[in-house]
């Protein structure tokens, strides 16, 4: 443990100086935007505005699958949202979602437009929408419903909790690194023991709870999160590895996962989607490139 003196808070806390960290310049305790600017507006039903983080995957992919089963409404227009610069802080992303958190849907298919914001009412939006991937079987639908709602009560503490203390924060501090790698660790268990009864967390079929968890947790699985697979162990979770590996062969997974993306390998990244011919022209880009 360390030597250094315990902190003992402030009677009353106030922003007196940045938290650190690598997102210390976007963290604020106020909300609302911090200028002026308009999203753009492309041609088709969907419009998003996001970033390929764990959260905006979700719904790439979840557009992707249901373009995939012929739903030509689900067209979209992927928009990149730098949340590095900011961009979430405008005046037009405010009003789409006044959390100013990725991802960000405007529906656009009706006489008035409708603005849906947390990933996991994106998801049952579309599905209700379009009638795939929540099934309308009461204990189906409820099951279904669960592990979405699960994924959405658990991630903060993956992402914010273990992922910030491990990853992000200024100072290694043993004692949140150990709390919440104790509970992400119990996470998984919770997915394994539920994958070794079912092939998907909703039972037999693919479903928006699946795509709401993989993205998070199967990445965490192949090590691709915070580079954290040898610390957690993440090998152990057989039943989570065989789910993970069954839902990244899926042409619309692997999609998805590249619109709105900046970073990595070229060959995996879109930042913008426009058009189901952007994914043929990076195909082609790479097969010259190699």
């Amino acid at each position: 443990m360390t030597d250094a003196p315990e902190y003992v808070p402030p009677k009353v806390w106030s922003w007196n100086k940045e938290s650190g960290g690598r997102f210390a310049n976007i963290n604020r305790p106020i909300a609302g935007p911090t200028h002026d600017k308009d999203l753009p507006v492309g041609i088709h039903p969907m419009q998003l505005y996001s970033l390929a983080t764990p959260n905006g995957v979700k719904v790439t992919v979840m557009l992707e699958e249901l373009l995939a089963l012929g739903h030509s409404g689900a067209e979209y227009d992927a928009w990149l949202i730098k949340i590095n610069e900011g961009n979430q802080f405008s005046s037009g992303f405010v009003a789409a979602n006044p959390n100013s958190k990725i991802p960000a849907l405007v529906d656009r298919s009706g006489p008035e437009p409708i603005r849906v914001f947390e990933s996991g009412a994106i998801l049952i939006h579309l599905a209700e929408k379009f009638g795939e991937f929540l099934p309308t079987e009461p204990a189906a639908r409820a099951e279904c419903l669960s592990w979405l709602m699960w994924q959405m009560g658990s991630a903060p503490y993956l992402g914010g909790g273990f992922g910030h203390f491990y990853a992000y924060a200024p100072t290694k501090m043993e004692y949140p690194i150990d709390r919440f790698a104790m509970e992400v660790k119990r996470q998984m268990d919770v997915l394994d023991r539920r994958l070794a009864e079912a092939e998907y967390l909703g039972g037999d079929q693919y479903t928006i709870a699946d795509m709401a968890v993989w993205p998070w947790y199967g990445g965490l699985a192949k090590g691709l999160l915070y580079e954290a697979g040898e610390f957690l162990s993440v090998q152990d979770y057989k039943n989570v590895q065989r789910w993970t590996d069954a839902i990244a062969q899926r042409p619309a997974v692997q999609r998805g996962r590249m619109v709105n993306r900046g970073w990595g390998e070229p060959s995996s990244q879109l930042p913008e989607r426009h058009d189901a011919s952007d994914f043929e022209l990076k195909t082609m880009d790479k097969l010259q490139a190699g």
